[in-house]
């Protein structure tokens, strides 16, 4: 009946079905056609419907241990280290022994079981034993009680409402990686592997003359031979200098706490890792010393270089911002402007360098010297070079930042509309006359 809601046991509307992992030792376990998911697979953004995980388990290794292939629709739960991430399997897929996933049954939509979970962590998590790390059994979360519309149909309509924000988010998503893959591209092709002055020397590009990606108006910006440099080969009349020399590192210390009720806009390694989504933070909450984050700027994290952690702030002038002080705070200095640094921060060479430069012998907290990262070897192009680049890939990085700038938006209002929804608090109609008003939503301070 259409608006009448029920209470159930989990195991009443699903299977729980763990995971498992093969043995290791046996190279024949892994690197086949069975899609295997760990916890690690869900850290950080990833789409709600996932495919595969990093490794892939052969069909021995899923038959060496007790993983099952789990069907399309199975909504996948992280039950320790950490309890909580979630994502539905877009096909079969197996999973390891962190998992504890719900094969819904007919009659019950395996998107509303998603949302509920999602909303639902702290009780998931009040549920879970354990003295080295807290884990939630599948014997216990087939008994723990969910409230649901009776009625199909309807818990597929809350969920849809839901689902159509992140669908959204994620088409974002997807946009901002297809951005980024243009502007790091011709970032290569010019500056890395100097496709442009290669062609005239092969003579494939003619003064006058239009190629993929080389427009003639382009022909007169890049000499046609190579010299050798400290770096290798560079374009003859290009010069090598060091980071310093592109950036300049802004060292203006902040103490939130001085200011308690100011609502900041904090950038730190947990908020990067999480999906490059900045923390509105009250300065009383903010317990250390900060960096100022200046609009325009790029940050640049020294801790273990082997994460690239390479941030182009989305800062508007006047607001409270500020960074981890695991963060280089870099201003680009005239010709060289914001894409060039983030590209170039991004790439390989760059990175490679970054990490020969590496101390400590604890992985979780190797770092890069700051003067090392600053007397990095770079070329130097010539400024109307320079400012071409940017044209063609500031537009790029800006609409990047507008893409996150909406989805922080979105997800603030799947957020709060989440748990009224889930719960019955706020009734279908009522929604969809809510998202159809358009209210202008705003992050709230955490």
């Amino acid at each position: 009946m259409a608006g009448e809601w029920v209470e159930k046991a989990i195991s009443d509307i699903a299977d729980v079905v763990g995971g498992s992992t093969p043995s290791t030792r046996d190279p024949e376990n892994f690197d086949g056609d069975v899609p295997w998911l760990t916890p690690k697979d869900l850290a950080g953004q990833h789409p709600r419907y996932v495919t595969r995980g990093e490794r892939n388990l052969s069909r021995k290794g899923l038959e060496s241990c007790s993983a099952q292939l789990l069907p399309a629709n199975s909504v996948l739960l992280s039950s320790r280290a950490p309890i909580g991430y979630l994502a539905i399997a877009a096909n079969p897929i197996a999973t390891n022994q962190g998992f504890r996933s719900l094969v819904v049954k007919p009659g019950y939509d395996h998107e509303y079981v998603y949302y509920w979970l999602a909303a639902n962590v702290d009780e998931l998590e009040r549920h879970a034993t354990g003295s080295t790390f807290k884990e939630l059994s599948g014997s216990v979360l087939k008994n723990i009680r969910i409230r649901l519309p009776a009625d199909r149909a309807e818990q597929h309509a809350i969920a849809h409402i839901l689902g159509t924000l992140d669908d959204k988010i994620e088409l974002n998503r997807r946009m901002s990686e297809t951005l980024e893959a243009m502007a790091r591209a011709l970032f290569k092709s010019w500056f890395v592997d100097f496709d442009p002055v290669r062609a005239k020397m092969e003579g494939r590009w003619q003064r006058g003359q239009s190629l993929p990606g080389l427009p003639a108006h382009l022909y007169d910006l890049f000499p046609d031979r190579l010299v050798d440099s400290e770096l290798g080969e560079i374009p003859e009349g290009w010069e090598v200098g060091r980071f310093a020399d592109v950036v300049g590192q802004l060292r203006e210390s902040v103490n939130p706490l001085e200011t308690p009720d100011v609502v900041f806009r904090h950038f730190s390694i947990p908020a990067y890792d999480e999906g490059q989504w900045p923390k509105h933070e009250v300065g009383k909450s903010i317990k250390s010393l900060k960096f100022r984050v200046p609009p325009g700027a790029v940050l640049l994290s020294k801790l273990n270089p082997e994460i690239e952690r390479v941030w182009p702030v989305d800062v508007q002038p006047g607001e409270p911002a500020v960074c981890s002080t695991e963060f280089l705070v870099l201003v680009p200095r005239p010709p060289y402007g914001r894409s060039y640094v983030y590209c170039l921060a991004r790439s390989r060479s760059f990175r490679e360098q970054l990490e020969g430069f590496v101390t400590g012998t604890s992985k979780s907290h190797q770092r890069a010297q700051v003067s090392a990262i600053l007397g990095l070897a770079v070329i130097q192009p010539p400024e109307a070079l320079l400012r071409r680049f940017e044209k063609a890939a500031e537009p790029l990085l800006v609409r990047i930042l507008e893409c996150r700038r909406e989805s922080r938006t979105l997800a603030a209002l799947r957020d709060a509309l989440l748990p009224k929804l889930i719960s019955g608090e706020l009734r279908l109609p009522d929604a969809e006359r809510f998202l159809s008003s358009e209210p202008a939503i705003t992050e709230a301070p955490a």
